[in-house]
């Protein structure tokens, strides 16, 4: 005892006082939750239980794609091929069970230019690919729907300009020396590009002399910043170094 009493006697004066209050309050919390709390506080089954009849007892709102597929399956056959396959009816129509229940209550069929720009409007945070405008430039005023079928949107015209698909691309090169090349200067884009883009894409210049046309010491590009191509770069293709759409940057 007199042992203990001296090693306590060691511990400074602050180091004991806190070890006092840490005692005190974890006395304090096990006898609220052993003593005083209610079991309806504590009991870990009474909580799952309530909370599955809470859940249950909110009305249903979503149908579900599939049902709505049993009843409008021509526009489900559409969607199924389309870009669109991945999002749910409901992503665009709203909840959809008052309708299931009562056909007459439609369900929203959003028509105004504002609701496709949540997805389809420039952010670049979006993967390289994704279909993005500039809905103050694209087609300003027209309804999406003018020329895109909701349930498979790929228009009936494909678009000229390349900053239709690729905005994010078109957004950098404005800034860069490369702004007032045009994108089939580098690129041969095959026609199939246009319609199936992922499985058909355009070219990439694959020697360094493509590049050295306007870049090599030989070039009469006079605007152009030269290089020496036997020895800049060694192997490596340019653009495996210079990113192509604004090349100043490494």
């Amino acid at each position: 005892m007199e042992k203990m009493k001296g090693v306590l006697e060691k511990i400074p004066e602050q180091i004991r006082r806190l070890l006092i209050v840490i005692a005190v309050i974890i006395t304090g919390v096990v006898t609220v939750r052993y003593f005083i709390l209610p079991s309806s506080l504590t009991d870990r089954r009474f909580h799952r239980e309530s909370t599955v009849q809470r859940e249950t007892a909110k009305n249903i709102v979503f149908a579900g794609a599939s049902v709505c597929g049993a009843c409008h399956a021509d526009q489900a056959a559409k969607k199924k091929i389309g870009y669109h396959k991945t999002l749910s009816c409901e992503t665009c129509h709203g909840p959809a069970q008052v309708h299931i229940e009562n056909p007459a209550t439609k369900p929203t069929a959003p028509r105004g230019r504002e609701f496709c720009v949540f997805c389809h409007a420039f952010d670049p945070s979006r993967p390289t690919g994704f279909p993005q405008i500039n809905p103050v430039l694209h087609n300003p005023i027209k309804a999406c729907v003018t020329c895109h079928h909701p349930h498979d949107p790929v228009p009936s015209e494909t678009p000229r300009e390349c900053s239709a698909c690729h905005a994010q691309i078109a957004s950098i090169k404005t800034v860069s020396p490369h702004a007032l090349i045009g994108c089939t200067s580098c690129h041969t884009v095959p026609a199939k590009h246009k319609i199936t883009p992922r499985s058909v894409k355009p070219t990439k210049p694959e020697t360094r002399e493509f590049c050295g046309k306007c870049h090599g010491k030989e070039s009469d590009r006079k605007d152009a910043p030269k290089i020496d191509l036997a020895t800049h770069g060694e192997r490596f293709l340019c653009w495996e170094c210079h990113y192509p759409h604004r090349p100043e940057r490494m």
